[in-house]
């Protein structure tokens, strides 16, 4: 059955097997494909490949002229929990009334209804994964989780990974917030890390009593809820997920990861042009924005395009990211395109908004490029990817059509 306009009936409306056919397919690990074949059923894409025996009973979607690519990951972001249009009834993304909350979750926090601006914003623009972290308030914030964007009926169903990692804070908003504003520790970057190095080997020495107790119920600690929470960062479980602009503040974070061997990545990376190659030789991934915003505090005054660039040619694992709210999370594969204007090869650029941030998030083996067994989430283009007058002509998850323009 084919279709010359993308399919019939509802936007939202549940197709059987499908093959898309005729587009310019950027598979994004595999190369780019000419008037190639996307084939998905069951939710998942079969096969990719320019010469490909389309079943009878698929539906055809002819894309001859179009881009398709899969849909985009958004590796930091806070839509959902820092809810758009409506205000502190909405903001759910700091519990600032202590610095150490490893217990708290973004997924209670969550509002998953298709009328959330920010999950409304990330469907149009093709960007159907993302990680929602809790904000910056706190020095240990709690768990983050990866959804897809599609709204369900409870955010449950959405969930793709979950816990994501623990997010920490560095740097002025955790020390604004306890020290300026409540009058209290952490007051200064040493308290900051004095706070999180507690809560370690709290939890450090938790994990251990736990485990060598685990035959004799009646001396095992009893279950404290914070240091369950720190469990798996303690066990190799999850990442830290450190919010650190400046240079200095990320050296001091991974300082205390090595001291606990716990794995760590670094948000924001304002400062990754400095300490690049450092960077690269500790293997520690960076996701690298807000870049369309203001230098809003002083640990921001080095933002610039050019330092995907130095990541980049450094050899990190280097996502870009929104940090919506913080910015528009439409402005995904706009800032991706900034950065090749500054001298970010083409090809990563596109990579540090698909496959990197799917690998640094642990959720390439579902999504992050096109490929036999992935999740069929696909973003359909009148043009290039990273070109501002492209408009996104359609969007599936899970091979839902979830927008179409």
């Amino acid at each position: 059955m084919e279709n010359h306009l993308l399919g019939e009936g509802s936007p939202y409306g549940r197709i059987t097997m499908l093959a898309i056919k005729g587009g310019k397919v950027y598979t994004i690990t595999k190369g780019v494909i000419e008037g190639g074949t996307v084939l998905v059923d069951g939710g998942k894409i079969v096969k990719v490949g320019k010469r490909i025996k389309v079943p009878d009973e698929a539906e055809v979607i002819d894309v001859s002229g179009k881009v398709v690519m899969p849909g985009l990951v958004e590796a930091h972001c806070h839509i959902g929990i820092l809810e758009e249009k409506i205000g502190w009834a909405g903001s759910d993304g700091n519990e600032a009334t202590d610095p150490a909350t490893p217990h708290m979750r973004a997924l209670d926090g969550i509002k998953a209804n298709a009328d959330e601006g920010g999950l409304e914003a990330a469907l149009k623009a093709g960007i159907t994964t993302v990680q929602i972290l809790p904000g910056s308030a706190n020095v240990i914030g709690g768990t983050g989780v990866v959804v897809k964007t599609a709204p369900k009926v409870v955010t449950d169903e959405m969930v793709v990974k979950e816990p994501s990692g623990m997010k920490i804070a560095f740097g002025e908003n955790p020390m604004r917030v306890y020290g300026q504003g409540l009058k209290r520790m952490p007051a200064t970057r040493m308290g900051v890390a004095g706070v999180l190095r507690e809560w370690l080997q709290k939890a450090k020495g938790y994990v251990e009593k736990r485990e060598r107790l685990k035959d004799d119920p009646e001396k095992r600690p009893e279950v404290d809820l914070k240091l369950e929470a720190l469990a798996p960062v303690i066990r190799g479980e999850i990442p830290l997920r450190a919010h650190a602009h400046r240079a200095d503040d990320i050296a001091t974070a991974i300082r205390i990861a090595e001291e606990f061997g716990v794995k760590i990545s670094w948000e924001h990376a304002t400062e990754g042009h400095r300490i690049a190659d450092w960077i690269a030789e500790k293997g520690v991934p960076a996701v690298w924005g807000p870049s369309l915003s203001s230098r809003g505090k002083w640990e921001m005054r080095e933002l610039g395009f050019e330092t995907p660039k130095a990541l980049y040619e450094a050899g990190v694992k280097m996502a870009i990211q929104t940090d919506a709210t913080g910015s528009n999370i439409r402005f995904l594969p706009i800032a991706a395109g900034m950065a090749v204007k500054h001298g970010l090869p083409y090809e990563e650029a596109l990579r540090a908004i698909t496959i990197n941030p799917a690998e640094i998030l642990g959720v390439a083996d579902r999504v992050g490029s096109i490929e036999a067994g992935k999740d069929a989430d696909l973003r359909i283009l009148d043009g290039d990817p990273l070109e501002l007058r492209t408009r996104v002509e359609m969007v599936l998850i899970d091979r839902e059509i979830v927008h179409r323009a």
